[in-house]
């Protein structure tokens, strides 16, 4: 004997349909739903099979098993009504005036299947006009693919939430889940932190029983990102009252300003920026023969440019580096005019020490270096700065080593080198310090020799020299390799890497052209290349574009171009903050700068 299974797939949809018909005509139901005053007959049968509520309501044991007419008061007619034509053709007619309604309904009878359309209707249909409504009503009803995406929504647009709603009644309506996870991120884009605390505050205010979450909201303030009017006036404030601990990170914060200093080594969580990213700066240098005032921002994954500040002295041949986020910019040559041949008529070395702040886009001068530098070593050991050789005023070359502390801002001579050196190159690996190639005062060629300096040792030691005598040169360390790239008036342009383990050097692809006075920086596993000048018909030619020497497969690529052709100039990573309220504008200016 044979058997045959078969599967009609038209006639779950058919059994809907038909059950639509009855209820639409009265005919069968044998239950009617009154809410408001308003009856809906319905069939026991699909009820009980749609719903969980329903399913237990019309147990064998209970009244309304038997009863024809059963009221239901918690729910609106409004929502029922929905629910009902859900539960009956499967469609699910929603919109942000009937929403809550609906959802009340669909909750309070356990239509479970419903609640993911619920979701993607909030999600889809998530704009300025709703967000706040919308996280409301997932919160309320624990909807959290909706309540995440909507809260993503709301950091997202925080900006505009804020322009569009100038009386900030929606914000301040907003659940306190969802204004807890705000202050809690990273990720808040075009907002400073003033206004982010104004919010808080005022929304504290517009209902006093959410002061039982003023400390967990306050302690998700970044006080450090205030300037001190602003915390002086918060701490003083009546209005909304602060909890001891509180108070105490305010304080920690207004002495965090007031020791300016000593806050690359004070950062912390709320000292840090939102929404930061790293940039590669572009500090000093030249562009058409004249020093570049214009500090550049370029974002190498979105090849994105931006204005960020603007020098408070224009250089070149100095030194740069990052300390808790902040830029130092030291020494240099000053000179204003670079085409003159007559380098003690152009330029002029100096002690100065800048030292930027993205937080609050400031600059303020710490205490200078105690030789002036140009063609000089910066490098930095354990929160201090390195100052090494270099040529200061007259030409002279120097030996000595200088070491700049944060704490005291203050610089103190360290064991200087064995001989007086510059235009070398410096490279830090496991907090040595290593230094290549430059020009020695008695010979005044290019040199091999390699020196680390171990802080805890006191002492410069000889390595293993280079291959090839390199001045002007750049270093870079990746992982556990220091790579040496071109210096002036090379005749090849061939690169080389050091293994500090193995004191011994390799060399490396070369690069496709020769290049010197350029920006180097390190991103992830590549080193890029910025600007610098190459050979073209017997001459120096300054150059625009920006390469990159991907160091695991020893290769090259071109990345994109600068605006207009840049030598000179040092780089350095920066993280800043996309949430610039003036960023558009910066872009704007780099853009007028082409």
């Amino acid at each position: 004997m044979s058997y045959f299974l078969a599967f009609c797939k038209s006639h779950r949809g058919m059994v809907f349909t038909q059950y639509q018909l009855l209820r639409s005509h009265g005919h069968l139901c044998d239950v009617s739903l009154v809410v408001d005053g308003h009856e809906f007959p319905a069939h026991k049968s699909l009820l009980a099979c749609s719903s969980d509520y329903f399913r237990a309501m019309f147990k064998d044991y209970t009244k309304e098993s038997k009863a024809s007419v059963i009221q239901l008061k918690v729910i609106s007619a409004t929502g029922l009504q929905n629910i009902l034509d859900f539960i009956y053709t499967s469609w699910l007619s929603l919109s942000m005036n009937t929403l809550e309604d609906t959802l009340e309904a669909a909750t309070y009878l356990q239509v479970m299947d419903a609640m993911p359309l619920f979701s993607k209707y909030i999600i889809n249909n998530c704009d300025l006009e709703n967000c706040c409504f919308s996280a409301n009503i997932a919160t309320k009803y624990y909807l959290i693919d909706a309540l995440v995406e909507t809260e993503k929504y709301i950091r997202h647009n925080l900006c505009e939430l804020l322009q569009e709603d100038l009386e900030g009644t929606e914000l301040l309506e907003l659940n306190a889940r969802s204004m807890i996870k705000l202050m809690q991120s990273d990720d808040i884009p075009k907002v400073n932190e003033q206004r982010l605390l104004d919010l808080v505050l005022k929304w504290l205010q517009y209902d006093r029983v959410r002061l039982l979450h003023a400390k967990v909201l306050f302690e998700n303030v970044r006080f450090g990102l205030l300037s001190l009017e602003s915390l002086r006036k918060l701490y003083t404030q009546s209005e909304v009252p602060l909890t001891p601990s509180i108070k105490s990170l305010i304080i920690k914060s207004i002495n965090y300003h007031s020791f300016p200093s000593k806050q690359p080594i004070l950062q912390d969580k709320y000292s840090t920026l939102r929404n930061q990213k790293g940039w590669i700066l572009l500090v000093g240098g030249s562009a058409n023969e004249e020093l570049v005032e214009n500090v550049l921002g370029f974002d190498v994954y979105n090849h994105k440019w931006r204005m960020v500040t603007n020098l408070k002295m224009k250089v070149q041949h100095h030194g740069t580096c990052v300390i808790g986020n902040f830029l130092y910019v030291l020494g240099g040559e000053t000179g204003e005019n670079l085409k003159s041949n007559s380098r003690s008529n152009c330029s002029s070395p100096t002690n100065i020490v800048y030292r930027f702040d993205p937080r609050f886009d400031q600059w303020i001068q710490v205490t200078g270096m105690l030789e002036k530098r140009a063609q000089f070593s910066c490098s930095v050991v354990d929160n201090q700065i390195f100052a090494i050789g270099g040529r200061g005023d007259q030409l002279v070359i120097h030996s000595s080593v200088e070491v700049y502390d944060i704490s005291r801002d203050t610089w103190t001579k360290s064991k200087k080198l064995p001989f007086k050196i510059h235009g070398q190159a410096s490279a830090v690996h496991n907090n040595i310090i290593y230094i290549s190639g430059g020009k020695c005062d008695e010979q005044m060629n290019s040199c091999k020799d390699v020196y680390s300096y171990n802080k805890l040792e006191g002492q410069w030691r000889k390595q293993a020299s280079m291959t090839i005598a390199r001045f002007g040169h750049q270093m870079a360390t990746v992982n556990d390799s220091i790579f040496t790239f071109l210096g002036i008036y090379e005749p090849f342009s061939d690169i080389e890497k050091y293994d500090p383990l193995n004191n011994q050097w390799t060399r490396l692809r070369p690069m496709t052209f020769d290049r010197f006075c350029y920006g180097l920086v390190v991103v992830e596993q590549t080193v890029l290349l910025l600007g610098g000048k190459k050979w073209q018909d017997s001459r120096e030619v300054a150059t625009h574009n920006i390469v990159g020497y991907d160091s695991e497969n020893d290769c090259w690529e071109e990345i994109c171009s600068l605006a207009f052709p840049f030598c000179g100039l040092q780089c350095v990573v920066l993280q800043l903050s996309d949430s610039s309220e003036n960023e558009e504008k910066q872009a704007k200016a780099y853009t007028q700068m082409k």
